[in-house]
């Protein structure tokens, strides 16, 4: 297919998810236009009326001296065309006033619901999304492209609805004064329009690179700002300084070239109209001059000659914003596009009571397709076991523990829970069976109750504080401004790297889940603490299957059973003294 093909298929989707869009909306457009149609007629009529006073001021002069004219013969003469001047005025001004206002609740509520659809949409997407898209992305989506679309929606269809209608309107009233200079109006209209779609065709590739410049110079700022501390640890400041130079250059140039395609048609559409009206006041002044046509017919037509003149230059305007508009809207479908997580079974399966038993049975996954990581992992552990997996980095650990969780879906072979398939539960059903302390700590913005309190939104002040106690983190907590009610989130330094995965841990011990999931859980911790975060830890995995992921082999020789992992499969598994008695991977590491 050609390029041209493509871009033609591209803009007709773009417009058919714009309809798509505004179809619940319907009603109140059929509203707007109507008003629109109002309003542009009474706007059509008011230089008619105009026409016809002059026509009578004309008349009432060439019957006598205009000396002899008195106040009450003008006010006859122009009485009711300004009457009627006046209220076509007022009127258009109401329907005018209520076509903006329905439009800003239609603009209002089209974002209201587009994120809407992108939050929920978000949160049923895969972590294959996550791991492709950037954030600076995502937000720039969430912002900026829905401020696209929520604009042209509550300025760009009124302008189009009315430009539309005078240009109907003024052209028909045209025809019926003078066919002749219509026709040469309308080639000079014709051409205006022709450049319209000319430079708007240009368009849209520009308004694409500026908003996908713009997603980036967002996601490289986020990025330096999150690390601000690390970027002055190593000195790197000028490299970032460069980096962030680069990414704004281009948006600049991006967002410059958008801007100049975006107003540089109304010029040019404005010079070519200007011809339009000084060759009808030309012709139109030698009829007059001939008595083919009165004064006031002249000077009303040359009304619309501007009154049809401006419609295309708001066409041309409006048809540039929606191409911007278009091409958030891609964005923005992009996202509500994409593929989804595997739907939930229609009769999913429960488990009542769990135990805890976990079986891999001939599971083999990859995160691309066509390269599989792991090929055959067999492994079960036994209710209330503590299972630790290790390995050098990248060898699989955290990839196990995703699976464990269905954050992926696995390529083959399935997982069981207590003997049942983790693929005929709904994801909901089978993460409350979890708890997890991750090695990346994260805390929302609210109170050290409340981020404690995440997994059990219902939990007394008595069993946060329980839980807490059971994290080592209660005394620290006390020592707060406000203490459990003291407002804290990831990116304020209130809280110390360790005292964050304190909290961390004590979240997942309030949570009560079946299975518990350590993911370098005191990789932030320093040794004192670790000895106590390790008994609190025994105390946390009694009575519960769990999932080590350590590094450090000194922290897991107590486990029932080691997995060792390499190159995403496991080679080894058995108990620390186990494998240390032959000449293993696993010893080959300890003894290192």
């Amino acid at each position: 297919m050609s390029d041209k093909r493509k871009s033609a298929c591209q803009y007709a989707h773009s417009i058919y998810l714009f309809i798509h869009l505004l179809k619940d909306q319907k009603w109140k457009l059929i509203l707007v236009m109507f008003a629109c149609i109002v309003g542009s007629f009474l706007y059509t009529a008011m230089p008619w009326f105009m026409g016809n006073a002059i026509d009578n001021i004309v008349a009432l002069i060439s019957t006598g001296s205009h000396l002899e004219i008195t106040f009450k013969e003008i006010i006859e003469a122009i009485g009711q065309p300004i009457i009627l001047i006046v209220i076509a005025a007022i009127l258009s001004y109401f329907f005018s006033y209520m076509a903006e206002r329905i439009m800003a609740d239609v603009s209002e509520k089209t974002s209201l619901y587009l994120r809407e659809q992108l939050s929920h949409k978000l949160t049923k997407l895969p972590l294959q999304f996550y791991d492709k898209t950037k954030v600076g992305t995502v937000l720039s989506i969430t912002s900026t492209d829905i401020d696209k679309i929520s604009e042209i929606l509550l300025i760009g269809f009124n302008q189009f609805m009315l430009a539309f209608f005078d240009l109907i309107f003024g052209i028909s009233i045209m025809l019926v004064i003078s066919p002749k200079l219509t026709g040469i109006v309308l080639v000079v209209l014709a051409i205006s329009m022709a450049s319209t779609y000319f430079i708007s065709q240009k368009s849209q590739k520009a308004f694409s690179q500026n908003l996908s410049t713009l997603a980036d110079y967002n996601a490289v700022t986020e990025e330096l700002y999150s690390g601000a501390m690390l970027i002055k640890a190593f000195n790197t400041q000028a490299v970032c300084t460069e980096r962030i130079r680069e990414v704004n250059q281009k948006q600049y140039k991006a967002h410059l070239k958008a801007q100049f395609m975006n107003y540089v048609i109304y010029p040019v559409i404005r010079i070519i109209s200007q011809f339009a009206f000084i060759l009808s006041a030309v012709l139109g002044a030698v009829m007059v001059i001939r008595g083919n046509i009165t004064l006031g017919v002249v000077q009303a037509y040359l009304q619309y000659v501007s009154q049809v003149s401006e419609p295309v230059t708001q066409f041309s305007f409006v048809l540039n914003s929606l191409q911007a508009a278009l091409a958030s809207l891609d964005r923005v479908y992009e996202i509500m596009e994409a593929q989804e997580e595997l739907e939930d079974p229609a009769e999913p399966v429960v488990i009542e009571n769990p135990k805890g038993e976990i079986e891999f049975h001939h599971v083999s996954f990859g995160y691309v397709p066509g390269k599989t990581l792991m090929k055959d992992v067999n492994f079960v552990a036994k209710t209330n076991q503590t299972i630790a997996v290790v390995g050098s980095t990248g060898a699989g650990k955290t990839t196990l523990v995703n699976l464990l969780m269905r954050f992926y879906e696995v390529n083959g072979g399935m997982i069981l829970f207590d003997g049942k398939s983790t693929a005929q539960m709904t994801r909901q059903h089978l993460r409350s069976l979890f708890g997890m302390v991750l090695q990346d700590t994260w805390l929302f913005c609210g109170t050290v109750a409340e981020n404690i309190a995440y997994g059990k939104k219902d939990a007394s002040r008595e069993e946060i504080v329980a839980a807490a106690k059971l994290a080592q983190c209660d005394s620290f907590i006390r020592t707060l401004p406000e203490g459990y009610d003291t407002v804290i989130s990831s990116e304020q330094s209130v809280l110390s790297q360790g005292q964050q995965q304190l909290l961390t841990i004590a979240r997942a011990a309030l949570a009560n889940p079946n299975v518990m999931i350590l993911d370098e859980a005191t990789s932030s911790i320093d040794t004192i603490t670790e000895q106590r975060i390790q008994k609190a830890l025994a105390e946390l995995m009694k009575n519960r299957t769990s999932f080590i992921i350590a590094h450090r082999l000194s922290t897991i020789q107590n486990a029932d059973l080691i997995l060792v992992m390499k190159d995403g499969d496991i080679i080894e598994m058995g108990t620390h003294q186990e494998l240390l008695s032959w000449d293993s991977f696993y010893s080959k590491l300890y003894y290192s």
